[in-house]
């Protein structure tokens, strides 16, 4: 049978095709700016914040957004020129984790037993779970996602590669780069829920890491992350739907993975090195 016959998988390919176009926008600056561990962090916070907003007996999406949102502000404010610095991102991360394991608790022994499986969809996904409103909530918010970083796009890629110089040129490189780490919390809360907070890193890093490797052109670049992040997580569908007892999620990062193995095995051009002060 035709997959597009079932709603579930056209729901699932809506949201997470958005999501994938968004996090290969986001991954590319991460990478350029040398932020992935934020990427990580934020993935993390993501975790704690479901697990809060499901153990207070509210929507889900609150506790994702509003904490990756605030940890994001809060990891700009507290770093040098609006980046998040690692000291600062260590402690917040174990904190944070901790705090996740704390609220799973919490849910899990408070209510329902059956809902003990909410831990794992949050860590790993379930996007072929995801309702038909969910689906164009989620295509809405990464198309929002995507609006913003092409609107900060030059300042920010100016920033990016010469904080110094972008500064005493007038570029407000504080307001950038914290305006940014909004943007990346709030694609980690939404992509939480096509690829799980566990696994999220790698739809920010692999994609973004291949077309840097790929092109030494900042646009190009960004334009061929986003791209392959789409191109990556519709083909990890295919497989998922393919194969039942294959994950969704894992299939996408292992897509992301082999093509971009393939590139480096391949010997494909470098990309640029930039050296982010």
């Amino acid at each position: 049978m035709n997959a597009f016959s079932h709603p579930y998988f056209v729901h699932a390919l809506l949201a997470a095709t958005t999501i994938a176009a968004a996090a290969g926008l986001v991954g590319y600056f991460l990478v350029l700016r040398a932020q992935v561990f934020t990427g990580d962090a934020l993935g993390h916070v993501a975790f704690t914040g479901a697990l809060a907003a499901l153990a207070a007996g509210v929507d889900l999406r609150l506790g994702l957004f509003g904490a990756c949102v605030v940890i994001a502000v809060l990891l700009g404010l507290l770093g040098p020129r609006g980046r998040a610095d690692d000291v600062v991102i260590g402690g917040v991360f174990s904190w944070l984790l901790g705090l996740g394991a704390f609220f799973l608790t919490l849910y899990t022994t408070s209510r329902d037993a059956t809902r003990g499986t909410a831990g794992v969809s949050v860590l790993f996904g379930s996007v072929f779970g995801i309702s038909a409103g969910q689906a164009v909530t989620a295509a809405a918010v990464a198309a929002g996602i995507c609006a913003a970083v092409l609107l900060i796009a030059r300042p920010l890629l100016f920033a990016s590669v010469d904080g110094a110089v972008a500064a005493a040129r007038g570029v407000p490189v504080r307001a950038v780069g914290i305006g940014f780490l909004v943007l990346v919390g709030a694609c980690a809360a939404e992509a939480a829920q096509a690829v799980g907070s566990l696994l999220l890193l790698g739809l920010l890093a692999a994609p973004a890491g291949t077309a840097l490797r790929l092109t030494a052109r900042p646009y190009p670049a960004l334009a061929l992350s986003a791209a392959l992040a789409v191109a990556e997580t519709a083909t990890g569908l295919a497989l998922g739907y393919a194969v039942p007892d294959l994950p969704p999620s894992f299939a996408i990062l292992a897509t992301a993975t082999v093509v971009y193995g393939a590139v480096v095995v391949a010997g494909a051009v470098r990309g640029p090195r930039y050296a982010i002060s």
